[in-house]
């Protein structure tokens, strides 16, 4: 049982530096401030600030709380970004001119042959090579 006060409440004891110092980095304090200035539409400035007075623990539950650990948002690409999407378009136009090279050599061959068999094989081969333009023009991409 508590000791009687006489009815009166107790003061907290006085802190020192050392306290204040022990719940700033316990708590932390944390400024994080976007800001984007713009003129008739246009962005004229974007400043994204943080200001951190903590534990880095603190900092970091802070961050993940608020998904801040990404400092790359996604909005900008790198240089290594930009340099695959180039390496990847040249590579798909390389690629795309070899098929096209090498299916258009095998339909000469197989032509060439066709025209050696006779009127029936050609016919067929004809109706082979339509069949298979109209199956690749409804399989390719957009342009």
């Amino acid at each position: 049982m508590p000791a009687n006060t006489g009815g009166y409440l107790e003061r907290p004891a006085p802190s020192g530096l050392a306290d204040v110092v022990e719940v700033i980095l316990d708590k932390g304090i944390v400024i994080d401030a976007y800001v984007r200035v713009a003129l008739l539409g246009i962005e004229v400035l974007t400043a994204d600030a943080r200001i951190v007075i903590s534990s880095v623990d603190t900092y970091l539950r802070f961050a993940e709380a608020t998904n801040r650990l990404d400092l790359n948002d996604g909005r900008t690409k790198t240089p290594l970004d930009l340099m695959q999407e180039g390496a990847g378009a040249a590579i798909e136009h390389v690629a795309a001119d070899v098929v096209e090279r090498k299916v258009g050599t095998a339909k000469e061959k197989v032509k060439e042959k066709a025209r050696k068999i006779g009127p029936p094989a050609e016919t067929l081969v004809s109706g082979a090579e339509k069949a298979v333009s109209k199956a690749v023009e409804a399989a390719a991409p957009e342009a």
